[in-house]
């Protein structure tokens, strides 16, 4: 029996409680199916791994094209999945809270919103602007009581704004307008992690991970509550598609197409 969206908000809220648990990020509901198959507890979307699906580049879809991605993907799984929502797609907190009412209607467990501007001149939003908007995601999430937990993120690090102050300002202005969980993609050393951490406790943080950085154990000593991998499993695809491919076209060969996963294998997944 498929779970309510409401089991699963309180699901992932629990996750989320004590210990550190790993989100992977699934960019169809092909994917999506198989993390869940794998025994994972809860998903996240990635908005550069669905991007790319869809031919296009990170930051560049629509919010109509997010929130049917997201519909698909929380009736395909019977566990609780996480919104990249990138910048809530608008700048004004009015618009991004509309916005976050339609995630909402999706059936996501949670959501994140980020302070990057899109441009990379002046990447991040002014201050009171970026908490301005994390609190009208806040009231847009709670004027249906609807449970859905809100992640805030700097995107600092990411944009090659390498401040640590400004960083643990900004998440704990952020879980102060309301931000359930707290996000830095980009920190890495166990300083970083360990100042986020300290800083916006008893909250959780989330730590982004791809082929480097800490264990599930490492990060847990830590003192991280979840890790999420972004657009890593979709680039590790794309990785086999076009080694594989590369080799048809410029050599005539197929010898990298015998690193596929098993077909049989995948039926049976699927079945």
């Amino acid at each position: 029996m498929m779970l309510t969206p409401a089991d699963k908000r309180a699901a992932f809220r629990k996750l989320h409680e004590s210990g550190c648990f790993i989100i992977p990020n699934p960019f169809d509901v092909g994917s999506a199916k198989a993390l869940q198959h794998l025994g994972f507890k809860a998903l996240a979307s990635t908005s550069a791994g669905f991007a790319w699906s869809i031919a296009k580049a990170d930051n560049r879809v629509t919010v109509d094209d997010v929130c049917d991605h997201l519909a698909a993907i929380c009736a395909a799984v019977d566990i609780p999945v996480n919104a990249d929502f990138e910048d809530g797609f608008a700048h004004e907190p009015d618009k991004v809270g509309a916005n976050v009412a339609r995630a909402v209607k999706t059936g996501v467990a949670g959501l994140s919103i980020e302070d990057f501007t899109g441009d990379n001149a002046r990447p991040l939003f002014d201050y009171a602007l970026a908490i301005e908007r994390i609190r009208a995601a806040r009231k847009a999430i709670d004027a249906d009581k609807s449970g859905v937990l809100l992640t805030g993120r700097c995107e600092a690090f990411l944009r090659g704004q390498k401040d640590l102050k400004l960083v643990i300002d900004r998440l704990t202005a952020y879980a102060e307008a309301g931000a359930d969980c707290l996000y830095a993609p980009g920190i890495s050393t166990p300083e970083e992690i360990s100042a986020v951490v300290k800083a916006v406790h008893p909250k959780p943080v989330n730590l982004l991970v791809g082929a480097a950085g800490p264990s599930l154990k490492a990060a847990a000593d830590l003192g991280i509550r979840r890790i999420s991998v972004g657009g890593a499993l979709a680039r590790a695809a794309w990785g086999g598609f076009m080694r594989a491919a590369r080799e048809m076209a410029e050599q005539g060969t197929f010898t990298e197409l015998g690193n596929g996963f098993p077909g049989g294998e995948l039926n049976k997944m699927f079945s």
